[in-house]
């Protein structure tokens, strides 16, 4: 076995395991109960795709890839920042209201409660 042998058998393996990771956090982007669920879940297939990215880089010895994985990193990560900004802004996470503190009420000088 030689060392082109390993990398292409190490790099198919990564490829595989990326795939079945990108299905899974795809059907949480879809089956996802709440929006902050969405929101990790889209922020995974970013992570996601940049591994994909890495990958083909090392298989095909392109070193350009990397500087594409890098950007996509920068863009995932304003991304995520501002869609929580989004959710933090918006409320309480599934749609539930904060309810207020009731206000006290004053009772009037010189009356006494019966």
């Amino acid at each position: 076995m030689d060392a082109g042998t390993i990398l292409s058998a190490a790099t198919g393996l990564a490829l595989l395991l990326m795939c079945a990771a990108f299905f899974l956090t795809a059907w949480r982007v879809v089956r996802g109960p709440t929006l902050p669920d969405r929101i990790v879940a889209l922020d995974m297939l970013v992570a996601t795709a940049i591994g994909f990215i890495a990958v083909v880089a090392i298989r095909t010895g392109f070193a350009l890839y990397i500087d594409i994985a890098i950007a996509l990193g920068l863009v995932g990560f304003l991304a995520t920042a501002a869609l929580a900004r989004f959710v933090a802004s918006r409320g309480l996470p599934g749609g539930e209201e904060e309810e207020a503190p009731p206000e006290p009420t004053r009772r009037r000088p010189g009356r006494a409660r019966r």
